[in-house]
Parts: C-alpha cells; structure tokens; sequence
C-alpha cells in the first residue's frame, strides 16, 4: 500500500496485554528484533512505535494473530543491559487504526491511520468522570483485597474529558478485552458508558470472590466445610450417584 499523507509507516510491538493512550507500559526488550526496533526508534526524531494486542499466539517468536487497533508508545527513558537487553518506559499518546500489516523485516511493521477520537466529549459531565473515579476507587479497593496489585487511584483527571476518560480506563482493574473494547470505543462518552458497565460486572465477579474465601476462611484445607446455614454442601447429592 502507497503511502498518503493520511498514513504512516510504523514499527510495531505485538503484546498479549493493551495499552491505552496515558498509560504507562515498562517493557523488558530481550529478542534481537526488537533490540533493532529500538534503536530504530531512538535514532528517529520522535522515539515512539505502536503497541498492539495480540488476539491469538504468542508474544516471542512470531506467528501470532493482532488486532487492527494500537496504541502508540512514546520511549520517555531507556536504559540498556551490558547483554544488549534493553529496559524501556513508555507512555501511550494516541491509537492509530492498522491500514495494512507488512512483512515482519525485521520486526512487525504496519501502515497506520491515525484514529481520533469523536467529538462527543460534550456528553460527559464533571459530574459523570467523578462518579466513575468513585466507581473506579471502589472496585480497585475490592481487587486489592484479592492481592491484585493497583496503581495510584488518587490521581488529578485531565480536564480533557477524552484524556479523563482514558485515565480511568487505566486505572480500572479490567482485563485485557474489556481493555480493549475501551479502546475501541468511537469517543469519551460510548467510552464512560462501557467503563460504567464493565466496573459493574468487575465488582460482582470481585464480591463473590470475596464470599468465597470469607467462606472458606474457616478450613485450613479449603474442603469448605464452613457454609452457612442452608447451605447444601453435597451438591452431588440427590442426583442419582449411588
């Protein structure tokens, strides 16, 4: 494919987890290819590259399946191993949608368009961001209490209400699909409204954990013989096993 000055040629980092615009991705680079995109990167005038998710395969070696959505990485420290190794901290700028994949010489590279996003950030009250922040804090303390570690979630939200509503995607504790459509979303609003959503269906599926281990907390060999009255602990009874 030509490019036109609506697209541009990009090095590209294929990885099992997605990073949205704000967020902070560190990356370990240890395969030769990407040491070269690296550097690559860091001789051009603007070190930045694209991250996309990979929806089947691996992250080493090749032969994996990406998503047509990335996000691009802007290299803001870099350090290098005596081996080569690189460590590398990133911040995500914009997504960009993928034109056309290229052959991977040496490493993945893609004609991409940027993809802004709609202009309905009016939709979104102060109001709204706030609430959801709340929703945010509240799931995230439920996640802790799991042991699932959690970034800082007092932070300031930008007054750009899209930079706002990619902040709290970041700091949602979601995983990689719901990650996903958050990014895919057409704006600020369609976004809010699925982080809304998915913080729901997080916080039911966080609070069964919970009444699960508060359940068993009692038995030290997780037999669950701890249930509350009422509770039928033989499930298998009642079925016809003999």
């Amino acid at each position: 494919m030509p490019l036109t000055p609506l697209t541009q040629r990009m090095a590209m980092f294929p990885l099992g987890s997605v990073l949205l615009p704000t967020g902070v991705l560190p990356l370990h680079v240890f395969e030769p290819r990407y040491r070269q995109l690296v550097q690559d990167c860091l001789a051009a005038d603007v070190p930045e590259f694209g991250v996309v998710m990979i929806e089947r395969g691996s992250e080493v070696g090749g032969g994996d399946h990406r998503s047509r959505i990335a996000t691009v990485a802007r290299i803001v420290q870099c350090g290098q191993f005596p081996d080569g190794r690189y460590g590398l901290l990133t911040v995500g700028t914009r997504r960009v949608q993928i034109a056309e994949w290229l052959p991977d010489d040496p490493y993945p590279l893609a004609d991409v368009v940027e993809w802004p996003d709609a202009e309905d950030a009016g939709a979104v009250s102060e109001r709204a961001l706030n609430v959801v922040h709340g929703d945010v804090r509240r799931v995230a303390a439920l996640a802790i209490e799991l042991g699932e570690a959690q970034g800082d979630l007092d932070i300031s939200l930008s007054d750009d209400v899209t930079l706002a509503s990619y902040q709290l995607a970041n700091l949602a504790p979601l995983g990689a699909s719901d990650s996903f459509a958050l990014l895919a979303a057409s704006g600020p609003a369609k976004r809010i409204a699925l982080l809304r959503r998915f913080l729901a269906e997080r916080e039911d599926s966080l609070r069964f954990q919970l009444l699960n281990t508060e359940l068993r907390s009692g038995d030290p060999n997780g037999s669950g013989d701890d249930f509350p009255d009422g509770f039928d602990d033989d499930p298998d009874e009642g079925f016809g096993n003999e």
